[in-house]
């Protein structure tokens, strides 16, 4: 089944949000598995870990459980990260934690 011109991602290509755990460290400057996000298309919020990621693109992308949306999705461009978060809502850093400006 597709979704426009684009595969319908399946659950046995993905993985969970812990597979990008260096990533968002290295992005945030803190660990960030335990954030919690917030989806701008359905609303669910969960951790971060707990999003479906896709490892197979030029990059990481990351999708809700929930809807299958994009969430976060991260490229490297001549040595530089590109990280779209248009997907989220909302991103609370984890309890006791801030995120760094």
């Amino acid at each position: 089944m597709t979704t426009g011109s684009y595969p319908e991602p399946g659950p046995a290509a993905a993985l969970d949000g812990n597979a990008v755990g260096g990533l968002l460290i290295e992005l945030f400057g803190t660990e960030m598995t335990a954030a919690l996000g917030t989806c701008a298309t359905c609303g669910a919020r969960r951790p971060l870990a707990e999003t479906a990621v896709y490892l197979r693109a030029p990059g990481a992308v990351m999708r809700c459980r929930s809807c299958q949306s994009l969430l976060i999705v991260v490229a490297r461009v001549r040595a530089l990260n590109c990280v779209d978060l248009t997907g989220l809502a909302a991103l609370d850093a984890p309890a006791g934690r801030a995120v760094p400006a």
